[in-house]
């Protein structure tokens, strides 16, 4: 019945809406260990991520246990299947977060982010956890307008990676090579967490109606 997939549906969203809290919080932490060379606080985001791989295979099994009891077709189908992309791009966001809590792993005691870079990594971190927190409400309240702004909202993180790689590649670059790889691979982490937010909110369009297939939007 379709109050019955509606249902469903909106139980697996639920679990989506924990999904994004626990990403947005993953990376809040990581982003504090990182500007903290905090080990005991990067070492958490290791295990939360663990948890929210726990909770991927739990929206998989819920996805595809619906799929086989209700056998959707057309819009549920596509909706059913948006779910479990959202959720494989939240626990990506995940994973991004535990890469920057292993690269504060790695350098302890020693920063992993150069005092030269320091401003710059903690407005990254704030547009992330700003995005995050979107997601988190597009999600739980069904918004479809905010999740259509994100797109714009990425923009923000696009120029501080790019601010990020004008001081690395500076001739006033003050330390080695190895400090800018560092930097650029902590960027590259921030980057693609905004990129898997704005994913996010493309598959918030479709789950509550407002987003068609490509021939509905020629």
């Amino acid at each position: 019945m379709r109050g019955d997939f509606d249902d469903e549906l909106a139980r697996v969203t639920s679990s989506l809406v924990t999904m994004a809290k626990a990403a947005r919080e993953a990376m809040r932490q990581a982003s504090a260990a990182l500007l903290a060379a905090d080990h005991t606080l990067a070492q958490q985001v290791t295990v939360r991520d663990a948890e929210i791989d726990v909770l991927y295979r739990v929206v998989d099994d819920r996805v595809f246990d619906l799929i086989a009891r209700r056998q959707p077709v057309g819009d549920d189908l596509r909706k059913a299947l948006t779910a479990l992309q959202a959720a494989a791009d939240l626990e990506r966001m995940g994973d991004l977060a535990a890469h920057v809590a292993r690269a504060t792993l790695r350098r302890h005691p020693v920063p992993a982010v150069a005092p030269e870079l320091a401003a710059l990594f903690r407005a990254m971190a704030g547009v992330a956890d700003d995005l995050a927190g979107k997601i988190q409400s597009a999600l739980a309240e069904r918004d479809g307008e905010l999740a259509a702004r994100l797109d714009g909202d990425d923009d923000a993180m696009d120029r501080l990676h790019r601010q990020l790689f004008a001081v690395m590649l500076s001739p006033e670059w003050p330390l080695g090579v190895e400090s800018a790889v560092d930097g650029a691979l902590l960027g590259r982490y921030y980057e693609r967490f905004a990129d898997h937010a704005v994913n996010i909110a493309d598959h918030v369009l479709i789950l509550v109606g407002e987003k068609g297939d490509g021939a509905d939007q020629a």
